[in-house]
């Protein structure tokens, strides 16, 4: 019998922590159809991760679950109504990914300014001593910038992009005590700023919350970055917006269906695009499966958790 259900990818120093502590089956190493009748009533613990999440029907199977540690700072894959309503806690891995998605924010906005990812190409291919240069690009220096969501990663995201930016404004639910401008709507801001940063999170409020109007607003001259959600983004909308010049350009880490990314946007020379790796660091990745698995461990042992979401305050 197995305690704990992993249902995400994990690292081998993950892996060893875990099966130390508890009797672990990993979904990869089973049928599932086969294993889950059998099995269910013994799961106490589950990990998942961001991408992966954890299906209605699937919690509705595990009648003893105590507990659902999610690997990323996003969690809207997993029914949080649901859970509370059992009384199970969602625990997630912020902080320790702030600093690296804002790092790769950043550079993913200087790449699309400078059109580097054309560039590079251009470099490697030999056409520069055939065919000469590329046409000038535009400067990334004194922009306006806008952020969307500006939370824990959110502002270091504009602290990091600070440096190129003659002004730094948001977006959000409520203001904020913070130095940069506020706009109580996104399609203002979107009509100010040169450069959109999403770092809004997934679920039915943010759907599709940057759409065919706030692509047209931010501009032909105006790039769109998202480390967010890729269910924030209309990403059809997305896609005529760049082909027909209505937006300048789009540097994205996320998208609506991953992993596939559309073929439209893969062809487009104004993209660069990313395979959802904004934390991919060793050293944050490291962080993340150490904090997902020291929920895990506080709760099998009855201390508190680490960091439950906030839906989860009224179980913890």
């Amino acid at each position: 019998m197995s305690e704990l259900l992993v249902v995400s990818t994990i690292t081998p120093a993950m892996e060893d922590r875990l099966r130390s502590v508890f009797q672990m089956t990993h979904v990869a190493d089973i049928s599932l159809p086969e294993w889950l009748p059998k099995n269910a009533a013994g799961v106490r613990f589950v990990l998942t991760d961001g991408g992966t999440g954890l299906a209605d029907d699937f919690l509705a199977q595990l009648p003893n679950l105590e507990i659902i540690s999610n690997l990323g700072v996003g969690y809207d894959g997993v029914n949080t109504d649901l859970a509370t309503a059992r009384g199970i806690p969602v625990t997630h891995t912020p902080d320790v990914l702030n600093e690296e998605v804002a790092t790769t924010a950043v550079m993913l906005y200087l790449a699309v300014w400078r059109n580097f990812e054309a560039e590079m190409a251009h470099a490697r291919s030999g056409r520069w001593a055939a065919n000469g240069n590329l046409p000038l690009p535009p400067t990334a220096d004194g922009r306006r910038i806008g952020v969307l969501g500006l939370g824990r990663i959110g502002k270091a995201i504009a602290a990091k992009i600070a440096p190129w930016a003659s002004e730094i404004c948001y977006y959000g639910r409520s203001k904020q005590d913070v130095p940069y401008r506020y706009f109580d709507t996104l399609a203002a801001m979107a009509a100010h700023c040169d450069v959109l940063v999403n770092i809004a999170p997934g679920g039915e409020a943010t759907h599709h919350l940057i759409n065919r109007d706030i692509l047209e607003a931010i501009g032909p001259d105006g790039r769109l970055i998202n480390v967010g959600r890729g269910s924030t983004v209309d990403e059809a909308a997305l896609i005529e917006a760049l082909r027909t010049g209505t937006l300048g350009g789009a540097g994205l880490d996320v998208y609506e269906n991953e992993p596939h990314i559309p073929e439209a946007l893969r062809e487009m020379h104004n993209v660069v695009l990313l395979p959802h790796v904004a934390s991919a660091s060793i050293e944050t990745r490291r962080a993340m499966g150490d904090l997902a698995v020291d929920n895990l461990i506080a709760w099998k042992e009855g201390r508190p958790l680490l960091s439950p979401v906030p839906e989860s305050a009224s179980l913890v």
